[in-house]
């Protein structure tokens, strides 16, 4: 895996982990500014969208689907800028939903974390059942204040980006295992 990569995987798994803090203390905050910055770039996607459509109309076929897809962004946007209350509160619906797909990923990834000779590859899968039930509790109870919710999604995050920075180290290991059997042949070649 690349460098880069890498760097990605470790400052996804150390930004879930702040986020999941974030939303733990200031739930209320968090769930409404989230719903204006989701509300705002969808707006900004829709209006560039619409000018790239604009000036490609002429070379690029089926500009009339880009044009309806870019004004549906642009009511969407508005759409979220004028209701942020109801955003805000289908928020910790829709995380809870990306934590329980996350989760599900992270523990099918842990048993090749385990083929692969990484001996903790349990806790990525104990972090992942844990993401997995927090996901379902949350979805269990729609009922439940967003306050609640912003604590049981703010855990979840936190594990899978625990998860996430422990997967990084099964990934080091086993790159490290791949490169001292690369030596192991090219020292049996010589």
């Amino acid at each position: 895996m690349k460098t880069s990569s890498k760097i990605w995987l470790a400052l996804s798994g150390i930004l879930l982990i702040a986020l999941g803090v974030m939303c733990i203390c200031r739930p209320a905050a968090t769930l409404f500014a989230t719903a204006w910055i989701i509300g705002f770039f969808t707006l900004l996607a829709g209006v560039s969208k619409l000018m790239f459509t604009f000036k490609t109309q002429a070379f690029l076929p089926n500009s009339g689907s880009r044009m309806l897809s870019a004004i549906l962004q642009i009511i969407v946007g508005i759409i979220f800028l004028a209701n942020n209350i109801f955003v805000a509160f289908s928020l910790p619906v829709i995380f809870v939903v990306w934590v329980l797909v996350e989760s599900v990923i992270l523990t099918v990834q842990s048993f090749d974390y385990r083929n692969a000779g990484f001996r903790p590859w349990w806790a990525i899968t104990l972090l992942g059942i844990a993401g997995i039930v927090l996901g379902i509790l949350g979805l269990r109870n729609p009922d439940v204040s967003a306050a609640t919710l912003s604590l049981l999604i703010g855990i979840a995050i936190i594990l899978t980006g625990a998860g996430y920075l422990i997967a990084l180290c099964g990934i080091n290991r086993f790159e490290k295992k791949v490169n001292e059997f690369g030596r192991m042949i090219n020292a049996d070649e010589q």
